[in-house]
């Protein structure tokens, strides 16, 4: 297999498009792509899903250690014949601007994978060498697979960039990418719009992969690059299926990682997928429920009139099945949303909480929880990590939480988990591979959740 991972010099250069438009091009060509993105977002992954049709993967260097990523990257590559891999922030962001921690330089070294250097050339020219030779000479362990231009105004323009770098750096300029504003994917508060809601169809998926193919010498650049080779773990074993876990995923709830669904698989969990947004009732028969985060703010109203979900939802939590819902999830269970325009809309209400939503942006950011008491997750002392993204808040309360948090730094954070019965609800997005005892604690609830019933009904 071969690899690259397409990192840029800031946010906001557009790595995201070049990434989409090699992975389609990729694919056009016959090659199995396997897709990746650095950092905790959601979205991004999604349209590579689209494009690749397979499972985009997160691999992050704070939420997990070293090894949990190398295996992710190598359990998931075994059948692939190219690696992607999409970078977050510019290419030495991470955690300060003292080490290299949490980087998607940290993350290209740990995989031994060349970086493809996207630069946003408005406005630059001869100044692109001099931006180039720094990121080329920062760190002398990083390998580079060479340059590419994007948003470049001519073929002029072009020709101005390519000869700034002649004799000043050694990485190969790869091409430059024009101005195209009908490839562009919209943007909405927590980012790109979702994969769910803009598409990308076969005739976008086209367009991003002439991009690339007209731009650049795929050829060329796939001669170039190395093979790469190690190990695949075994695939872990997998518990016969003793409790049944409904998910809720459609478009107000579609951010999951995917090892939080094969760890609950794992542990004995048969997952049942519906939608909040058009089925009236729960899935029959099942012994938790998992409440994902996503746009329910887009679907407030939607949400509001299917009543059937909403009681059927409050009486799981009534009854004390074990529910865990996260971020929109969470905002979902409580006692109403209000949106931006002042509209406010019925909600599940296990939690006696109005959400608003908000314009500015009011929690961002990596966060480390200590239970300090038993849950559904695991008992007192258990930690975890996962990330906080949010445009809501909720009425100022004296309700307790069951998180002690802290952010990447070791700083304090007020991070809520507020629980009622069986029911924990949190703006944090937990990744369970930093913690693989989450998923396994959270099945045990069920199950006991099940032996109650049966009791129950006896």
């Amino acid at each position: 297999m071969k690899g690259i991972v397409v990192a840029g010099v800031s946010s906001g250069c557009g790595k995201t498009t070049i990434t989409l438009g090699l992975m389609a091009a990729f694919r056009r060509r016959g090659l199995r792509v396997a897709p990746f993105k650095a950092g905790p977002d959601y979205i991004d992954p999604g349209h590579h899903t689209t494009i690749t049709g397979v499972a985009g993967r997160n691999l992050d260097g704070w939420m997990l250690k070293k090894q949990t990523n190398l295996d992710i990257f190598r359990q998931n590559t075994s059948q692939a014949d190219i690696a992607v891999v999409e970078g977050v922030m510019g290419l030495f962001d991470g955690y300060d601007g003292r080490s290299e921690a949490g980087s998607t330089s940290q993350l290209a070294k740990w995989l031994d994978l060349p970086v493809l250097l996207v630069v946003d050339a408005r406005s630059m020219a001869r100044s692109a060498g001099a931006l180039v030779q720094g990121f080329e000479n920062f760190d002398p362990d990083l390998k580079f697979a060479g340059v590419l231009f994007n948003k470049v105004g001519s073929p002029v323009h072009l020709d101005y960039l390519t000869q700034a770098l002649e004799g000043n750096v050694k990485m190969p300029c790869l091409g430059g990418v024009g101005r195209n504003p009908e490839i562009e994917i919209p943007s909405r508060h927590l980012g790109l719009v979702t994969s769910g809601d803009h598409g990308l169809g076969l005739q976008m998926q086209h367009a991003l992969a002439d991009l690339v193919e007209e731009c650049m010498d795929l050829d060329a650049l796939l001669d170039t690059l190395p093979w790469v080779s190690g190990d695949t773990p075994a695939p872990p074993e997998k518990k016969s299926a003793s409790v049944r876990i409904a998910v809720a995923r459609d478009a107000a709830f579609c951010f999951y990682y995917p090892e939080n669904i094969e760890l609950l698989e794992q542990a004995g969990a048969q997952i049942v997928y519906f939608s909040p947004l058009s089925e009236t009732c729960l899935p029959d028969n099942i012994d938790g429920l998992y409440l994902g985060g996503g746009y329910p703010e887009l679907h407030a109203a939607t949400l509001a009139r299917n009543t059937g979900f909403r009681q059927a939802a409050a009486v799981a939590c009534q009854n004390n099945m074990p529910v865990y819902a996260e971020c929109g999830g969470f905002m979902a269970l409580c006692r109403s949303l209000e949106d931006l325009d002042g509209q406010r809309h019925g909600m599940v209400g296990c939690f006696g909480f109005t959400c608003r939503m908000s314009k500015r942006l009011r929690a961002l950011g990596y966060r480390e929880i200590t239970l300090n008491r038993d849950t559904i997750l695991g008992p007192a002392g258990l930690t975890a990590r996962g990330h906080e993204f949010h445009y809501s808040s909720i009425d100022d309360h004296d309700a307790e939480t069951v998180y002690n948090a802290s952010d990447r730094s070791g700083g304090s954070r007020v991070v809520h988990g507020f629980e009622k019965n069986r029911t924990l609800g949190s703006y944090l997005h937990l990744h369970f591979k930093s913690n693989p005892d989450v998923p396994e604690h959270f099945v045990q609830a069920c199950l006991q959740y099940q032996n109650e019933r049966k009791t129950f009904r006896k």
